[in-house]
């Protein structure tokens, strides 16, 4: 059975329970109490106050350097900076026990063939520790030297049990040559050189073989 809460409109009896639920029920009104709507006090709004021109004292002494109090105490002098020409670069800098510069140093390492691995052996044989730089380079050169030597020995192998006799060391090497070319240039122009698939046999060079003093 239908309540006076059922609100379906598709009721067709829904107008008449809506009526019914409604009768008896009147609008209520509030009673006015007479109180009336107060305006708040006008305020004039402040003056405007006009820019203030400084005079010329004013002004220096604003933009004047500011100036640290001096009681008696040890003031430094002003730094000086050093301009470029009198700063020697990395690039010509000599390197100790060697004397030559320091972007033939690192370059050196990268010639192909036995030159470059006899140098980088050497290297780091002579080379003290502090030369961090020409240290790295000479490591990363005979590491470089080591591994091609040793996969150049693996192509001669297979390439004669393959029958294609040293056709495979030939082109080898001079793909590796040509790289070890392209690496001197770029160290010996100050550029870096890091080659990632060497670089545990680098360290490890680097950090086993000590100057001889």
């Amino acid at each position: 059975m239908p309540t006076k809460y059922d609100t379906n409109p598709l009721d067709p009896e829904f107008p008449e329970k809506a009526k019914a639920a409604a009768e008896g029920q009147q609008t209520n009104t509030l009673p006015y109490n007479g109180a009336e709507t107060q305006a708040f006090p006008y305020v004039a709004p402040a003056a405007e106050q006009q820019t203030r021109r400084f005079s010329e004292p004013e002004v220096s002494a604003y933009s004047a350097p500011y100036t640290a109090p001096s009681n008696g105490q040890y003031m430094p002098a002003n730094y000086q900076s050093v301009s470029f020409g009198n700063v020697e670069t990395s690039s010509s800098r000599k390197v100790a026990k060697i004397g030559l510069p320091q972007n033939i140093m690192t370059a050196v390492p990268y010639i192909p063939w036995y030159p470059g691995l006899i140098a980088a052996a050497v290297m780091l044989f002579v080379v003290p520790r502090s030369e961090a730089k020409v240290r790295f380079h000479a490591a990363q050169g005979l590491s470089a030297h080591v591994a091609i030597w040793i996969i150049a020995g693996i192509l001669t192998v297979m390439g004669g049990a393959a029958g294609i006799g040293g056709s495979a060391h030939n082109i080898f090497i001079l793909v590796t040559s040509i790289m070890l070319l392209v690496f001197a240039i770029k160290s010996w122009q100050g550029k870096p050189i890091h080659i990632q698939s060497i670089e545990a046999l680098t360290n490890w060079l680097e950090e086993k073989i000590s100057p001889k003093s």
